[in-house]
C-alpha cells in the first residue's frame, strides 16, 4: 500500500459506527441483553464478528451460530431496540477527536463524506443526535447501493457524491470490512481501531494505524 504521503488527498471519507460515534459499545451492549433475555449466549466474539457488517449479512451470522430456524429477526431487532434506548438515554458519544478533525477539514476546504453500513435511517438519526449531520456534504448509506462493506460501492458512491475519484480520497475506518471496502475501491485507509484490534491484512493495507481522530488530524494537518 503507497504511504499516505504519496497521495494527493482531496476529500476524506467517514465510516460512522465505532469511528464517529461510539455506537459499536451500545450494540454489542444490546446485542448481549437481547441473547440474555432469549436464553442464548453470544459471547464477545460472536458480537465483534458484527461489528462494520450490513444488517442482511449480520443475519446470516445468527442463523450459522442458533441454526436456521431460530428467529435471528427478532433476536436483532430486540438488540436495535436496546441500542437505540441507549441513544435516547443520552448514551451515545461521539469518538475523541472527531469535532476537532471536522473543523481542521473545514478550515481547508475539504469535501468530507460519510460512507455507512447502516440504514439511512440509523444513519440520519445517529449522526443527528451526535450534531453533525449537517457537516458533511454527503451521506452514504446501505440504503444506497446494492452490495455492502466489504465491496467498494459505499466507498464509491461517496466518492462521487462529493466529485472526487477513489484514488484521491482518503477512508477512515475503524472495522475489517470497511478497510477491505476503501482498499477495493482504490482510496487511501487510514483504520482507527475501536473494538477490533489491527491485524497482519490491516497493517499491511492501511497507510497508516492511527490510535484516535486527534492522530488522524494531526497527520492531516501536517500535510504532505
Amino acid at each position: 500500500m503507497p504511504a499516505l504521503r504519496d497521495r494527493r488527498i482531496e476529500a476524506v471519507l467517514f465510516d460512522m459506527d465505532g469511528l464517529l460515534v461510539d455506537t459499536e459499545s451500545l450494540a454489542m451492549r444490546g446485542l448481549v441483553s437481547a441473547a440474555e433475555a432469549m436464553g442464548i449466549d453470544a459471547p464477545d466474539s460472536f458480537c465483534h464478528a458484527m461489528i462494520g457488517v450490513p444488517a442482511d449479512h449480520c443475519r446470516l451470522l445468527v442463523q450459522e451460530r442458533f441454526g436456521p430456524a431460530f428467529p435471528a429477526d427478532a433476536y436483532l431487532a430486540d438488540a436495535g431496540r436496546r441500542m437505540e434506548a441507549m441513544i435516547e438515554a443520552g448514551l451515545l458519544k461521539l469518538k475523541p477527536g472527531a469535532l476537532e478533525l471536522l473543523s481542521h477539514l473545514e478550515s481547508v476546504g475539504m469535501p468530507k463524506a460519510v460512507a455507512t453500513s447502516s440504514s439511512r435511517i440509523k444513519a440520519d438519526r445517529h449522526l443527528g443526535s451526535a450534531g453533525i449531520r449537517e457537516r458533511f456534504d454527503a451521506v452514504v448509506t446501505r440504503d444506497d447501493v446494492a452490495r455492502g462493506k466489504p465491496h467498494p460501492d459505499l466507498f464509491l458512491r461517496a466518492a462521487q457524491a462529493v466529485g472526487v475519484a477513489p484514488d484521491r480520497c482518503l477512508v477512515l475506518e475503524d472495522s475489517y470490512n470497511g478497510v477491505r471496502a476503501a482498499r477495493a475501491a482504490g482510496a487511501a485507509v487510514v483504520m482507527v481501531p475501536d473494538l477490533l484490534p489491527p491485524t497482519d491484512e490491516m497493517r499491511a493495507g492501511c497507510a497508516v494505524i492511527a490510535p484516535d481522530l486527534h492522530a488522524v488530524r494531526r497527520l492531516m494537518s501536517a500535510g504532505p
